[in-house]
């Protein structure tokens, strides 16, 4: 006869009571967001008609040539708001990113201040710091740059700390034990080390520029998403669904070279 294990595994893990009590409220939670703002099926079901007249009055896009030069210029602004804010920000964030690592920062203790500013960009949203820059600077490029700075620096500057701080340890500590001081550490050790993951966050980060761009012009910050808001104002329907296409097209292009340049460095 086979003898009986001694220790069969539970089919469900046990659940305490305050573990059950959580879920509880978490359901509950859930729940109450759904019946509160989620769309119920008569909303939907009504909005149809409306949408297929909207989409009946947005096709076929506007494809005038007037009109197609005047949105390419727009596009190449949008493009150069996306490409010098991500560059500022990781050239800030390289810096910000050694003062907030923990192990290697300068500041110690301290170090923590720098992070809580990294935070502060990351948490607020992007067209609140559009609004911000649009009332310090005015309307126009320079306030949707600087919020693709203030962005980047928040993306950037958290996931370099990251990859400075998940180094080699044993690199940084030959170094140190042959007399280099911190520069050294960095340059020698550090960076060459964690290049690989500052290139991917960088991509990836312009990548999140190009989307960012594209709605700053809503609030004022430059950019095609001020000729785009333009056309919903005025009824210009057919305007409106050329913008998104010209939007769709940009953002696809820059996925796949992002995409072809991640691969190349991996």
């Amino acid at each position: 006869m086979s003898k009986k294990p001694k220790y069969v595994p539970k089919r469900t893990p046990k659940i305490g009571s305050f573990s059950f009590v959580c879920l509880v409220a978490i359901g509950a939670i859930i729940l109450s967001s759904i019946g509160d703002v989620a769309p119920s099926p008569q909303r939907i079901f009504e909005g149809i008609p409306r949408l297929t007249n909207l989409l009946g009055r947005m096709l076929p896009p506007n494809m005038e040539e007037e009109f197609i030069f005047r949105m390419f210029w727009v596009l190449i602004e949008t493009m150069e708001i996306a490409i010098a804010g991500t560059f500022i920000g990781i050239f800030l964030s390289l810096p910000i990113a050694w003062f907030s690592a923990k192990g290697i920062s300068p500041l110690g203790p301290f170090r923590w201040l720098i992070r809580g500013v990294v935070s502060l960009c990351r948490t607020i949203p992007d067209l609140v710091w559009a609004l911000i820059f649009v009332s310090t600077v005015g309307l126009g490029a320079v306030a949707g740059t600087m919020t693709i700075v203030v962005d980047t620096l928040g993306f950037c500057g958290r996931f370099f700390a990251e990859a400075f701080e998940d180094t080699d340890p044993k690199a940084k500590q030959a170094i140190r034990t042959i007399g280099g001081n911190q520069w050294n550490i960095i340059s020698s050790a550090i960076i060459p080390e964690a290049m690989p993951s500052l290139i991917n966050t960088s991509l990836y980060a312009l990548e999140r520029a190009i989307r960012s761009s594209v709605v700053l012009g809503l609030v004022g910050a430059g950019g095609i998403g001020q000729e785009l808001k333009v056309a919903f104002d005025l009824f210009q329907y057919k305007n409106a669904s050329a913008i998104i296409l010209a939007i769709f097209v940009i953002v696809m292009a820059m996925e796949t070279l992002t995409d072809w340049l991640r691969k190349k460095v991996s």
